[in-house]
């Protein structure tokens, strides 16, 4: 290789040193290797130095590249996350239009009053309190009928109405007294039923007008596509199916609670004219024997 190269004689033409000059000709022949490895050490190191300082500008380049887009895309992320946040509010808006989203907003503030009052109407107090019990029966064992009437009369509990309607018939018998007591708890569970009739109807109402933008939403969007040509445009599709999702959701959202309320009242209404039915008449059975005659007497 070394005669190739033309740079360093061959060990061949070294001199012939006799045998008691060996360590002299072993000293020679090291001198010219270590000759030939400074030699050849700065090229090598320099290509290899080349090599890898290729290699570790490649890397730094592979690692670097990747980095900035990433952070662009987490930038837009982000800023794609808080403009819709921003913009739902104003999304719901136009999807809905303002026909729809004023007659959804009647219709929850309407629910919200009528689910008010019919929670006050619906109370123990309000319907059938205890302390008209307990002072109506101490006037009767104390054979203050008129007292008992007056104070009847002036409550404003069903309970109340019921007792002096009966109280109110009384001279023209028992039977009457009960048929009195009937018709007014009858009048009074039918106001009580008339307004919670309203809840029913805006729950069963609600769903149906979301059904009526669901379909106004999806002929708008067939229109778009048969208008369209072969490539409608994606954002003119996405109107009408926002309109259409959007009513059938609110439609929805407010029908379940309308519709959950009213059962919930309805049931403990029942139960409170219930008790005040039977209430009103173990007050009234110790008239059970009073005739029409007896009454006059």
């Amino acid at each position: 290789m070394f005669d190739a190269c033309g740079m360093l004689p061959s060990f061949a033409s070294l001199p012939k040193l006799p045998c008691s000059h060996s360590l002299s000709r072993s000293l020679a022949i090291m001198m010219v290797m270590l000759a030939a490895m400074f030699t050849f050490t700065p090229a090598f190191a320099q290509d290899a130095a080349d090599e890898f300082g290729g290699a570790e500008e490649d890397v730094v380049e592979v690692v670097e590249e990747p980095a900035a887009p990433a952070a662009d895309n987490a930038d837009a992320d982000a800023g794609g996350g808080s403009k819709a946040d921003q913009n739902l509010l104003s999304w719901t808006i136009s999807s809905l239009g303002w026909g729809y989203l004023l007659v959804f907003l009647a219709l929850s503030v309407t629910l919200v009053s009528l689910f008010v009052m019919n929670m006050l109407a619906a109370r123990r107090d309000t319907l059938c309190p205890q302390e008209l019990v307990d002072a109506f029966e101490e006037r009767l064992n104390e054979k203050d009928f008129q007292g008992a009437y007056d104070m009847a009369r002036t409550d404003e509990s069903v309970l109340g109405q019921v007792l002096s309607a009966g109280l109110a018939k009384l001279s023209r018998g028992y039977s009457k007294a009960i048929e009195g007591m009937q018709e007014v708890g009858e009048e009074e569970s039918m106001k009580l039923e008339h307004r919670l009739s309203y809840m029913a109807l805006i729950g069963n109402l609600s769903p149906m007008i979301g059904l009526f933008g669901t379909v106004q939403g999806m002929i708008a969007s067939f229109q778009v596509i048969a208008l369209g040509g072969a490539s409608p445009k994606p954002a003119e599709l996405a109107e009408g199916i926002s309109t259409a999702l959007f009513t059938t959701l609110v439609g929805l959202a407010v029908a379940i609670p309308a519709i959950a309320a009213y059962n919930i009242i309805r049931n403990r209404v029942s139960r409170l004219l219930l008790e005040v039915g039977v209430t009103s008449e173990n007050l009234m059975s110790r008239f059970e024997d009073v005739q029409p005659q007896g009454a006059k007497n």
